[in-house]
């Protein structure tokens, strides 16, 4: 049976119905869902009450999964969830919120700000697949921002500017942003930075876009204050409203997004109030630059 993609109506995003998540995907579903995120970026299926296993098969049908066990600050006693999960909740392990000042919930904050899913890593993340288990009674949408629409809005100047520049990613400077540093030795080890192409193709459709993050704090070649200042002014660009789709979770969706041509963020919520959401990640092909650092 073929999914049905509606367009959302802006330059990025589409709802799919018509099929059951919980069955397997069948060769051609599997070739329907890769096409439509190279068009649209993000993928929205509602109604689909998954279990884990369920939800590990359906990202399984799509490609190579993604280990994200060390890309947070839990320790093996607050697992939730299997390793292969990133368990972006703000729950730790005995199902409690975590308290405002636990240094768990002020790192996870910095999904708040403008990111690509692993791009600190060297082969950065293709596909985030994220389902909805309970939500907070206000606040928590995510925003998506489309990285081909605002690359095509460029000038042509800043697009030579940028084409063959190299930026540098780690959870560090995301968080250094927002002032949280609380790092181990162990931790600043494990979060060192990987190298990056600003400007990436992607390979179903050739289209380019501008591969921003939070995570990326310098760029190769260039003073510091300059370089910040060009992916302050990229981001600024690329995360105006005409690019941008906001979900607003009911219970039991799933969300899927291309990371190699969108960036997100998380929107606040009540701090004392639970949003338990599962996110399951798809390994992109290849680093964007031969680089000694592995990830």
């Amino acid at each position: 049976m073929s999914i049905r993609i509606r367009a959302l109506g802006t330059c990025i995003g589409a709802e799919a119905d018509g099929v059951d998540l919980r069955e397997p995907l069948s060769a051609a579903q599997a070739q329907q869902i890769h096409a439509a995120m190279d068009r649209y970026a993000v993928l929205v299926f509602h109604d689909q009450p998954l279990t884990n296993d369920e939800h590990l098969a359906f990202t399984s049908a799509l490609g190579t999964l993604e280990n994200t066990m060390n890309n947070n600050l839990r320790d093996a006693a607050d697992f939730r969830l299997p390793s292969i999960f990133a368990d972006v909740s703000n729950l730790d392990g005995k199902n409690q919120p975590y308290g405002r000042e636990d240094r768990r919930r002020l790192f996870a904050l910095g999904n708040r700000l403008w990111h690509s899913d692993s791009s600190f890593k060297s082969v950065p993340a293709k596909y985030s697949l994220l389902r909805a288990l309970s939500i907070p009674s206000r606040g928590g949408n995510t925003e998506f921002a489309h990285m081909g629409a605002a690359y095509e809005a460029l000038d042509d100047e800043t697009k030579a500017l940028i084409e063959d520049l190299v930026c540098e990613h780690s959870q560090l400077f995301s968080r250094e942003a927002i002032g949280f540093r609380d790092f181990t030795p162990e931790e600043r080890e494990r979060f060192r930075p990987v190298r990056q192409r600003l400007v990436r193709t992607l390979p179903g459709s050739g289209r380019k876009s501008i591969y921003l993050s939070s995570h990326a704090g310098t760029i190769l070649g260039w003073p510091l204050p300059e370089a910040r200042m060009l992916l302050r002014d990229l981001t600024e660009h690329a995360t105006q409203r005409e690019f941008v789709y906001s979900h607003k979770w009911q219970v039991n969706d799933l969300v899927m997004w291309d990371n190699r041509q969108t960036m997100h963020r998380g929107r606040p919520f009540p701090a004392g109030e639970a949003r338990d959401v599962r996110r399951t990640t798809l390994k992109g092909e290849a680093p964007t630059v031969e680089q000694a650092v592995a990830a």
